[in-house]
Formats: structure tokens, C-alpha cells, sequence
């Protein structure tokens, strides 16, 4: 069995315009079982788009299965020319395409959008043009890996995104999932999975169902390697939040 991440967003749906998703976001990690078949089944419109970054090719069947899956498929930049060489076909490749031969240019520009500015990143510049055309549920792969910088800048971005976009935005890994929230959060778990918390702007924090207790924490390291008792927990504080659980 996988721990798979989806959201179920209960709330009235959101549209570009609105303001930030109400406080109380519930958020669903479920088990389910390793096939392509049950992560479809689990939510079909789970997504709205997912976009692929330059990072590590995912090797894990739950962002492979996304990545299959995806309804709008948006490559960063490079990662348009490994996702064709592999066989998919992005909706759109995104950024300022320097690093794509002339060849790739000329066979594939009715989808490639070129966007020189340098002030955000492809995942950004991606992540705009998802929302431009009406995207609120957005998975991220293939943003960890390689460059350490690249993904710790990749990580902190689903909280800005979340602020500043008003989207609800998953990074799934080869390893597990990240989540940015604020306010109260309730996430399905399984008993004994590794759960991670990274506060950024509490001044206080709790929660339910976790083996330690989490608290407004300090450093980055000290909400890490938590466990979940039982088959949910919730956590609640007066900020913004990270959240990554790992796969069963």
C-alpha cells in the first residue's frame, strides 16, 4: 500500500479573484492501493494542473501516476524536453528557454512560452500561467534534487504561492509530500507515518494525533521526524505552516 496526498477541499471553490482559502483547509493522505487504476479513482479532478520542474525526474509511482494523470501537464523550462524525451506530452513547456537546442525550439513552438524576466523562477513563471488560465489545485514533481538551493527555494515557494496566489499547491517527492497551510489543518494519516512540521510565522502552535506534541517551533529541524498515532491528526496555529509526510 502507498500513503498517496490529495486535496479535498471542502470549502466553496475559489476563483482567481477571491481572497485566501478559509482557515480550516482539510487536507486527505490516504492509503491506497499501488495502482495508476485506485490513485485515479481517488479524486479524477484531484488536480487542476501539474507542473513539472527541472529538479530529479521522479522515479516513485505516486508523482508518476500525477504526472500521467495530469489534465494540464506544464513543464519548467528543460524539464519540457526530458518529459517528451520520455515519452509525455506537456500542455505547455514555460520559461526563458535558453537551454533548449534550436531544434526543439522549431519542432515544439506552438506549446513552448518564452518569458525572459528574471525577477521569479520557471516554477513561478509556471505556476502563473496555470493560474492565468484558471488553475486552483496545482501538484508540483520534479522540484527537489540536484541543486540544494533550487529545491530548499522550491520548497518555501507552496507558502507563497498559497499567500500570495490563493492556490492550494502539493509537492510530491520520490519520498513523500509537502504542504503549506495556515490556521487549522486536519490531514488523514496512517499510524506510525513520519510526519514533519515546519513552522514559519506561529507564534503558537498544536495538534492532535502526533506521537510529540508540536509547539511554535524555533528552528527548522525541530518539528522534524514526528509520527502520527493513528489514521488523522490536526494541527492548528495562528500562522503559516509547512507539512510533509512520507509515503507507507
Amino acid at each position: 500500500m502507498l500513503f498517496i496526498a490529495y486535496f479535498c477541499l471542502l470549502q466553496t471553490k475559489c476563483t482567481v479573484d477571491e481572497q485566501p482559502l478559509p482557515t480550516k483547509n482539510i487536507i486527505n493522505m490516504c492509503n491506497q492501493p499501488h495502482t495508476p487504476k485506485s490513485f485515479a479513482s481517488l479524486q479524477p479532478d484531484g488536480f487542476d494542473a501539474v507542473v513539472v520542474a527541472g529538479g530529479d525526474f521522479p522515479t516513485h509511482a505516486v508523482p508518476l501516476t500525477l504526472v500521467e494523470q495530469a489534465r494540464m501537464l506544464v513543464a519548467c523550462d528543460s524539464a519540457g524536453e526530458e518529459l517528451i524525451r520520455r515519452g509525455y506530452m506537456p500542455t505547455a513547456i514555460i520559461g526563458d528557454c535558453d537551454s533548449m537546442s534550436q531544434e526543439f525550439l522549431t519542432a515544439h513552438r506552438d506549446i513552448i512560452y518564452k518569458v525572459e524576466e528574471q525577477d521569479y523562477n520557471d516554477l513561478t513563471k509556471a505556476t502563473r500561467f496555470c493560474v492565468e488560465r484558471g488553475c486552483r489545485r496545482i501538484a508540483y514533481v520534479g522540484a527537489t534534487g540536484k541543486r540544494e538551493d533550487h529545491t530548499l527555494g522550491n520548497i518555501s515557494l507552496l507558502d507563497f504561492y498559497r499567500r500570495e496566489m490563493h492556490i492550494a499547491a502539493l509537492m510530491a517527492t520520490d519520498h513523500g509530500v509537502f504542504l503549506s497551510a495556515s490556521g487549522t489543518t486536519e490531514l488523514a494519516t496512517f499510524a506510525g507515518q513520519q510526519v514533519s512540521i515546519f513552522n514559519l510565522t506561529c507564534s503558537h502552535l498544536e495538534g492532535d494525533g502526533l506521537r510529540w506534541q508540536p509547539y511554535a517551533f524555533a528552528a527548522m529541524w525541530q518539528g522534524t521526524l514526528n509520527e502520527a498515532t493513528g489514521e488523522s491528526i490536526t494541527l492548528r496555529g495562528d500562522g503559516s505552516y509547512m507539512v510533509y509526510g512520507v509515503y507507507e
